[in-house]
C-alpha cells in the first residue's frame, strides 16, 4: 500500500512563507513526475506545479515566482516552497504521484495524498 504522507501546512499571514512536504512511502515500483495541487472553497482543483524525475517544472501562472517545486529522488518526496502567500492562495493542497503503486490488492498510476489545509489570512 502506497503512502503519501503530506506535512507543513497551517495559517499564515499574508506576505508568509510555508514549505508543503510530501513523502511517498509503501511498495512503489515506479516514481515518476509529482506535484501540488490545490482546492479551494468552491472551486475546482488546479494544479500549482508539478516535477518530473529529471528535475523540470511547472507551474500555474498564478503562482511563478512566489513557489517553489523540488524533490528528492532518494527520500521519495516532493516539496512546495511557498513565499509571498496571499489570501487566494487559500486552500486544501493535495500531493499527487504518478507512476506504479500498490494499493490494495492491485495497483494504480497515481495516487492523492489526504491533502493538507493551507489558510492565508489578510
Amino acid at each position: 500500500q502506497v503512502q503519501l504522507a503530506e506535512s507543513g501546512g497551517g495559517l499564515v499571514q499574508a506576505g508568509g512563507s510555508l514549505r508543503l512536504s510530501c513523502a511517498a512511502s509503501g511498495i512503489i515500483y515506479r516514481l515518476n513526475a509529482m506535484g501540488w495541487y490545490r482546492q479551494a472553497p468552491g472551486k475546482q482543483r488546479e494544479l500549482v506545479a508539478d516535477i518530473t524525475t529529471g528535475g523540470s517544472t511547472n507551474y500555474v501562472d498564478s503562482v511563478k515566482g512566489r513557489f517553489t517545486i523540488s524533490r528528492d529522488n532518494a527520500k521519495n518526496t516532493v516539496y512546495l516552497q511557498m513565499n509571498s502567500l496571499k489570501p487566494e492562495d487559500t486552500a486544501v493542497y493535495y500531493c499527487k504521484a504518478d507512476g506504479a503503486f500498490r494499493v490494495g490488492s492491485g495497483w494504480v498510476s497515481s495516487f492523492w495524498g489526504q491533502g493538507t489545509q493551507v489558510t492565508v489570512s489578510s
